[in-house]
């Protein structure tokens, strides 16, 4: 007994110290003094791996089992699985994970049908990045899982596995999860909250829509009305182009929600279908429906105590329909502070706390800006600026980036003082920002994301801004937005909840825009090289019916005109929608041309010189698309509203200083679309003033407009120190 306590204490100090060789020897002369002793030969082979000498590992065991039994040889495998098991453990716990995955293969070829022994070489494979289907197919993992009782199955290893693989979308990824659909038939919300998070990320971190849609109906084979499962689904479809599918999903979704609140989430979602759609039917009675809802919600305690981010962005497509921001901005306010109280409750109430940052007017401001959208996005364009001439004597710049940002973030990673990163951790990422004792926190984001919105809630920063975005998220912990003399009219300020600060001439400005090779020709499309050229290139949440008549209203007053439609939309609902107004204002659709969208935002500006003129949308203007326009010299007409988004277009035209194009009626709309198709005068001396602004107008001047953003924040500061400490 003493000899075997002492050779099992050598053996383990050995085995931590890394000493496989002197593990080895210690063990062959084990076997020479004690040949009957089985486990030695166990021990023996595991040196020898642990070294990497698989052959003369393998011989051991087998030299061992050579005289066993049928019945021995049953009870001597699990004996050596066991050891090999545990010291695959605990060389994953080291970080081995090469030497564990080689441990765990040789427990495979031992035990083939060990179901959870496969299931961590998957999950180790996953980490060294060796992984394929093929491996899946050659291991039969598929039918061992099928085939395998709840006893022999660890649940806890199935599911982390599941979560592990389905976030690496290989083609087994998906065979995988099917199959262990049938081990959750009675715990289905383990299986769907598992991999309805990684779906949402497949659909729109990594642009992966298709494989997002097929993780999703795997959860609905569980739960047919699972409403978060339903919901995703059709955002889905959606962004992969299957928009009759988004419709039929988001209608279904909504025929199930019971609650003001889901209805209003439902509401949301069949919006968002619709007019991804490019379609508009029967959206007048949707939307009267769903300003109905919001009242109920907002007197509904019950459901207001579960409130979540979802709700902050139902009132989204309200600007693209209608142009009524007195009436809407009011129930975004209400909406934003029920869900900013509940989010605040129930979150830390660490990050709650006061701030620590240094009170004084003189010191070294800290600004950070959080955002998902320094990518191929438009916040990302027009905002670079702002972080390539920012003064960085007297400002120190952090980024806050929620996911990993696509092609093109690095730039910005080089521009600043620090960068953190985060996925959906809204308490993580405020809890750092408060850590950084950032000064002055900027949304870029507003409702564009919800978890942007859930980090501002929490109030990490003294001072909070809105800008760029979009429209004000109405959350009471933003204390700024940023606007200018004209995107806002005077009275805005009656119903936002958040401080108007007005820059004095524009509230963004960029230098300019990068133009590529044109890929467009107007023989390409069978017009003529003395036609009028009409261009309208946007989504199809912002072609509304009013003003698309409107322009081919336009198009029936000039000659020889043609309209070139671009945009994102289900291509034959766009087609549809656009030919039957043109046949009922007595226009010939052959007049229309649908273009596909450019392969880059380069060439699409260079294939704006083939319009002579750009209309755009309303009550949604164009933003980015109009400063692309007006940066290639091409007129444009738009219609100005009261709301936010109606008025983009306006300021920019003010701040180059061209009015000609400017509508205030839907008369004047047409009025200007008409006189600028048939003017070629006009059209001449509008080009040349818009080339002329690059050189005098505040709107190309960005260098100019970082100077008074930052001369904002300085004020902004001092504001909050009077305010509070003096």
């Amino acid at each position: 007994m003493v000899v075997a306590l002492n050779l099992q204490a050598q053996t383990s100090n050995l085995l931590t110290q890394g000493k496989y060789s002197q593990l080895a020897s210690l063990y062959e002369r084990a076997i020479e003094t004690e040949s009957e002793v089985i486990s030695h030969y166990w021990h023996l082979g595991l040196a020898y791996l642990l070294q990497e000498q698989e052959e003369a590992a393998q011989t051991a065991w087998l030299l061992a089992m050579s005289e066993a039994s049928d019945e021995e040889t049953e009870q001597w495998t699990e004996e050596l699985v066991q050891i090999l098991d545990t010291e695959a453990q605990r060389q994953l716990e080291l970080e081995n994970l090469q030497l564990s995955w080689l441990i765990r293969q040789h427990i495979r070829e031992i035990a083939p049908s060990n179901i959870n022994n496969i299931l961590h070489i998957i999950q180790l494979g996953l980490g060294l990045d060796n992984i394929t289907s093929q491996d899946l197919n050659d291991w039969q993992v598929n039918t061992l899982i099928q085939q395998a009782s709840p006893a022999e199955i660890d649940f806890d290893i199935l599911l982390e596995t599941l979560k592990k693989l389905v976030d690496y979308p290989i083609p087994a990824s998906l065979t995988f999860a099917e199959a262990c659909l049938a081990h959750y038939t009675d715990q289905p919300a383990a299986f769907i909250d598992t991999v309805m998070p990684i779906a949402v990320k497949m659909a729109h971190q990594l642009d992966r829509p298709d494989f997002a849609t097929d993780l999703a109906q795997l959860c609905l084979r569980l739960n047919s009305e699972h409403p978060e499962a339903l919901r995703h689904l059709s955002c889905f479809h959606s962004k992969a182009g299957c928009h009759s599918e988004a419709i039929e999903t988001a209608k279904h979704f909504f025929q199930n929600c019971q609650s003001p609140y889901w209805q209003i989430q439902g509401s949301y979602i069949l919006l968002r279908a619709i007019l991804s759609a490019g379609s508009w039917l029967d959206l007048e009675n949707i939307v009267q429906r769903h300003k109905a809802l919001i009242p109920k919600l907002l007197q509904d305690s019950d459901d207001s105590l579960n409130i979540d981010s979802h709700i902050l962005t139902a009132n989204f497509f309200l600007p693209y329909i209608e142009d009524r921001p007195q009436e809407n901005r009011p129930l975004q306010n209400q909406i934003a502070q029920i869900f900013q109280t509940n989010f605040q409750a129930k979150s830390s109430p660490v990050v709650q706390t006061g701030w620590t940052n240094s009170i004084t007017t003189t010191k070294k401001l800290k600004i950070g800006y959080v955002a998902h959208t320094l990518k191929g996005h438009s916040v990302g364009w027009l905002s670079r600026w702002l972080f390539q001439y920012y003064d960085r004597e007297a400002f120190q710049t952090n980024l806050y980036l929620i996911y990993q940002q696509a092609e093109g973030y690095q730039w910005f990673e080089k521009q600043v003082d620090c960068v953190h990163t985060f996925g959906v951790e809204p308490q993580k990422t405020a809890t750092q920002i408060k850590a950084d004792e950032i000064d002055i926190l900027v949304d870029l984001d507003s409702l564009t994301l919800d978890t942007t919105c859930q980090v501002i809630a929490l109030k990490p920063a003294p001072v909070q801004v809105t800008w760029l975005g979009w429209d004000a998220s109405g959350l009471p912990a933003v204390d700024y937005y940023i606007a200018d003399p004209y995107v806002l009219p005077e009275n805005a300020q009656d119903y936002y909840s958040e401080k108007i600060w007005r820059l004095p001439q524009t509230y963004v400005a960029v230098d300019g825009f990068e133009v590529g090779v044109p890929t467009l020709r107007r023989e390409h499309l069978e017009i003529p090289s003395d036609a009028v050229v009409y261009l309208s290139s946007q989504t199809g949440y912002k072609r509304h019916p009013d003003t698309v008549r409107l322009q081919i209203q336009i198009l029936s007053q000039v000659p020889n005109s043609y309209f070139l439609v671009k945009g994102r939309a289900d291509e034959n609902t766009i087609r549809e929608f656009f030919n039957k107004i043109a046949e009922d204002e007595g226009v010939n659709p052959e007049r229309l041309r649908f273009l596909s969208r450019d392969p880059s935002e380069f060439v699409h500006r260079a294939n704006l010189g083939i319009a002579d003129i750009v209309l755009d949308t309303y009550p949604y203007n164009g933003a980015t698309t109009t400063l692309e326009t007006l940066w290639m010299g091409i007129p444009l007409v738009t219609k100005v509203g009261q709301q936010f988004a109606a008025r983009n277009s306006y300021t920019f035209m003010m701040n180059v200083g061209v009015t000609e194009g400017i509508a205030w009626t839907d008369d004047e709309y047409v009025e200007w679309g008409v006189k600028l198709g048939t003017d070629p005068v006009l059209r001449q001396q509008v080009a040349w003033k818009l080339r002329q602004s690059r050189q005098t107008s505040p709107l190309w001047n960005a260098k100019q407009f970082t100077q008074e953003m930052e001369k904002a924040y300085k004020q902004m500061w001092q504001r909050y120190v009077e305010v509070n400490f003096v």
